[in-house]
């Protein structure tokens, strides 16, 4: 069976971590969601995506 977890989902729940234990200030976290946000919608979006591709690609070959 394969679990698989949406990458947002994934980096949801690091984010609500790092505020539970105050490794990260509400306004740095209001921060990160809008760059992420606002990065989505730059050219930037493209190669970002290709290279998580890459690496979960690479994590998932070399479990195997």
């Amino acid at each position: 069976m394969v679990l698989t977890i949406p990458l947002v989902l994934l980096l949801a729940a690091v984010l609500a971590l790092l505020l539970r234990f105050r490794a990260l200030g509400g306004g740095a976290a209001v921060a990160a969601v809008l760059f992420g946000f606002y990065l989505a919608d730059t050219g930037a979006a493209d190669t970002v995506n290709q290279l998580v591709t890459a690496v979960a690609g690479a994590l998932v070959g070399a479990g195997h």
